[in-house]
């Protein structure tokens, strides 16, 4: 009897246990803005890599690298995931905020994370063209370079291709509709998959 009760707890343990934990700090993008979220990237790429993998998406609509910064250190502690993808700085472009501190902001996220032994993956993003061309060639280039710098995965910018397929983008001109999470999910498990093998 305490032999059987043994082996339903190890299985129950077992059950339980992930070979990784994956955390996503994001904005509306991973968040599902106005879009069911059962149907968003984030829940794809779940059915995808659950149950041998765990999915923790604690993004926000409307979040910053700041705010994702201010939040950081919590998740980290309570989640110890593997690894990390920070899918922020939309918010801080679309607000004309300075790219020295949205850098700097993302590069205290990657200290952070490597300092709890996970590792951080970047999301590249992009801004509409009406931000004037300077500041725009400049924040493109910013995810890319910060990437090679730190020598991180970096999940690439899938919207041009988007923007170009009706259906994609929702009236607002900026979020992915429902038919789009299946490409913005396939180009994170892209690199997901480099990072398993």
């Amino acid at each position: 009897m305490r032999i059987s009760k043994l082996l339903v707890m190890l299985f129950l343990l077992s059950a339980n246990s992930y070979a990784s934990t994956f955390l996503i700090v994001g904005d509306s993008l991973s968040a599902g803005y106005g879009i069911n979220p059962d149907n968003g990237w984030v829940n794809l790429l779940r059915m995808d890599l659950e149950p041998e993998h765990q999915i923790i998406n604690a993004s926000i609509s409307g979040d910053t690298t700041g705010n994702g910064l201010a939040r950081l250190p919590v998740l980290l502690e309570k989640f110890k995931p593997e690894y990390v993808l920070l899918e922020l700085g939309g918010n801080d472009g679309l607000r004309g905020h300075p790219l020295s501190r949205v850098k700097a902001n993302l590069q205290t996220m990657i200290d952070l994370c490597r300092e709890q032994n996970a590792q951080p993956i970047l999301f590249a993003m992009r801004l509409p063209p009406n931000y004037g061309k300077r500041y725009t060639d400049t924040f493109a280039s910013l995810f890319p370079t910060l990437a090679q710098e730190q020598n991180l995965p970096l999940v690439p910018f899938q919207f041009e291709k988007l923007v170009l397929t009706e259906g994609m983008i929702q009236q607002d001109g900026i979020h992915p509709t429902e038919l789009a999470q299946p490409t913005i999910k396939q180009a994170v498990l892209v690199e997901l998959k480099k990072l398993l093998k």
